[in-house]
């Protein structure tokens, strides 16, 4: 008898109760609201970090190579194709691919290319349209921010 009172005592006490578990799926479901609500935000930066590093250094070593290779870089008709693909049969000097792949900017759009540039008019301007995929701010190009890349400071 005094075995079933001590079964019975330790399984009331054992367990959670119906409150206590609405009340963690409330409190998980309100933790998954704030993170679903925010993840554009969250995720965006990383977004506008990947399209900096390639504008201002994933290119910026093909592009030279190239330019030691023809003398200059691609031509903004030639773009950025250039770098996988030898732009005409005369471009002898060719020896790419300097790239195995051109990607589109995190955003899904071509990445932008002038030579010679408007900023950098001894070398090239390359840039993202960014977030909203237009030109105009907020723009991630390799003339912001003091950063000159494809300036004829960097060319050999």
């Amino acid at each position: 008898m005094e075995n079933i009172e001590k079964r019975a005592v330790s399984s009331s006490c054992a367990g959670f109760t119906l409150l206590e578990i609405l009340i963690a799926i409330a409190l998980l479901a309100a933790i998954a609201g704030l993170l679903v609500t925010n993840l554009d935000r969250i995720l965006g930066g990383g977004r506008e970090e990947v399209a900096r590093l390639y504008v201002e250094e994933t290119l910026t070593t093909p592009l030279l190579s190239y330019r030691i290779n023809m003398g200059r870089y691609p031509t903004t008709s030639e773009g950025l194709d250039a770098l996988l693909r030898r732009p005409s049969e005369d471009a002898v000097s060719w020896r790419g691919p300097y790239i195995k792949q051109l990607n589109p900017d995190p955003w899904g759009n071509p990445y932008q290319y002038r030579s010679p540039g408007d900023h950098n008019p001894d070398g090239y301007d390359l840039w993202s349209w960014g977030p909203d995929g237009k030109e105009g701010d907020p723009d991630i190009a390799n003339w912001r921010e003091g950063k000159e890349t494809g300036a004829a400071g960097s060319q050999p």
